[in-house]
């Protein structure tokens, strides 16, 4: 075991001051998620598995996001679990925000770049945070898209891993074509190239995958993450390497250094009242509610729709979904975010739609208590953005999903599910529905209709889509438990960062 340098100030992990945590804890990992929720779920259920094995888990959220955490971590600590929320402010007036900019829900169109400045100035509050706070960290996990956090770990002397909320086929992709240039030659954002360094042919577009952040605004952060993930110490990545061994050993190699891979995170939650609490920003519905609904279904006959934390559909593209929904004559879960922001038009025609399949449908206006609805015996089928924490809630509870990709990594998303998984059958959509668009995508109530049926109705590829799906999801769940590679990885996590009792740490930059 080498011994770390101590910087001056350094406390150790299992000395005194450990405020009320205990005095046994192996190591002390200090979590910085990027503030979305799509970041900051997979971010607690990694900082609560790490305090289940023994390490001191310290969560960095500015205040809207620390009272949506709160209750879970709450929850874990009055259990027992060495974990910590540490709440810091963040300067909106600073960069030109206003204050309810903390909540990304509430930042201005078109101050999306203001929010990330910001978010760098919590760079020193923290650093002093952590001075004063004992135990001193061993290791700092940031999300990749916080290069700030570099000069953190620098300043007080300790490693830092890039959490990402993805897959590493993903973060391969991304990784190849930006290091082959691939879109050199390529004049149209919509014209296809094939991903190189890949045993299987990928076709991706810049619209697509433009690479990380790569959109006007973004171009100095753009080119600080690309930086600071080469420097990194390390990844930790929700996935799981039985699903994609290859990418993983591809990612690892790519960037010359160790990958964790420690998912699904979401599995941590075997109880309904952690489920329950988990991403909760709304009391808009009980889960209960939603289980009590879902009684009564047979097996695999409910179909479960939801397009995330961020996504808000287009007006005409919910009436051509809750059309579609209604015309595949199959029950169904629809979650709408932000219902009240549509007009009367949508407000009539779902108040239309509730009348016409009650008892067949439920609506669910805000919030969803969506992991332990996809685990019920009920639901047969999920119609998902593609974010990764749903792809990957979808895949651990074993359903084949409709894909239908909005923005950022949510195409490589579905390309993984539908083309390497065989999981998925994909509505269509080719290029980006948010944000950079420059013109109206709606998909028609027919082909909502047909892709609902695809995974829905059995047949012969429906059947071997459902095969594949819970063969992964008993991959997922042993991949979790004694003896499997996520758990595996885990210890190996929280040993690489521990200290022994003379404050000595066991950490080296993996080649």
């Amino acid at each position: 075991m080498a011994c770390q340098g101590a910087p001056n100030g350094r406390g150790n992990a299992t000395g005194a001051g450990a405020d009320d945590v205990g005095s046994a804890v192996k190591a002390h990992f200090v979590l910085v998620p990027l503030m979305y929720q799509g970041h900051v779920i997979p971010a607690v259920d990694t900082a609560l598995l790490l305090a289940t094995h023994g390490a001191l888990a310290s969560v960095v959220a500015t205040p809207s996001n620390a009272a949506r955490i709160r209750p879970t971590v709450d929850l874990a600590r009055r259990s027992g679990l060495p974990i910590r929320l540490v709440e810091l402010p963040l300067d909106c007036a600073a960069e030109g925000l206003p204050e309810e900019a903390d909540d990304v829900d509430k930042i201005p169109f078109g101050l999306a770049p203001n929010y990330f400045r910001a978010l760098t100035l919590l760079a020193e509050p923290l650093e002093r945070h952590l001075r004063a706070h004992p135990p001193y960290p061993t290791c700092i996990i940031s999300d990749f898209c916080h290069p700030w956090t570099v000069q953190v770990a620098a300043n007080l002397k300790v490693p830092r891993l890039s959490f990402f909320s993805m897959c590493t086929f993903c973060l391969l992709c991304q990784h190849n074509v930006e290091r082959y240039n691939s879109y050199d030659a390529v004049a149209d954002d919509n014209e296809p190239v094939v991903v190189p360094g890949l045993e299987k042919r990928i076709e991706v577009t810049r619209a697509q995958a433009p690479g990380f952040f790569r959109a006007p605004g973004f171009e100095k952060l753009a080119d600080e993450i690309e930086l600071v993930q080469g420097e990194a110490d390390g990844a930790v990545v929700n996935s799981f390497l039985e699903m994609e061994p290859e990418y993983v050993a591809g990612y690892a190699a790519a960037r010359k250094m160790k990958v964790w891979t420690i998912g699904p995170v979401s599995l941590y939650h075997q109880h309904a009242a952690t489920l329950a609490k988990r991403g909760n920003t709304t009391t808009a519905i009980d889960a209960d509610e939603c289980l009590r609904w879902l009684e009564g279904k047979e097996p695999n006959t409910v179909l479960y729709v939801s397009f995330g934390s961020i996504v808000h559909a287009d007006p005409k593209q919910v009436i051509e979904l809750g059309l579609g929904l209604e015309g595949s004559g199959h029950p169904f879960v629809w979650v709408l975010k932000n219902p009240d922001q549509y007009g009367e038009d949508v407000h009539e025609f779902l108040q239309d739609l509730e009348e016409r399949v009650t008892g067949r449908g439920m609506l669910v206006r805000g919030w969803s208590p969506q992991v332990l609805i996809l685990n019920h015996a009920a639901v047969g089928g999920f119609v998902t953005h593609c974010g990764w924490n749903s792809t990957l809630e979808a895949i651990a509870a074993g359903l084949p999903v409709v894909t239908w990709p909005h923005f950022s990594d949510q195409f490589l998303n579905e390309k993984l599910a539908v083309e390497v998984l065989g999981i998925g059958v994909s509505v269509g959509i080719k290029e980006p529905l948010m944000w950079v668009s420059k013109k109206e995508i709606v998909v028609g109530r027919e082909v909502v209709e047909a892709a609902v049926r695809s995974i829905m109705d059995g047949g012969e590829e429906g059947k071997e889509r459902r095969r594949k799906a819970l063969a992964l999801s008993e991959k997922a769940r042993t991949a979790v438990q004694k003896g499997g590679s996520s758990l595996g990885n885990l210890l190996d996590l929280i040993k690489h960062f521990e200290v022994d009792a003379g404050g000595c740490m066991a950490v080296q930059k993996d080649a």
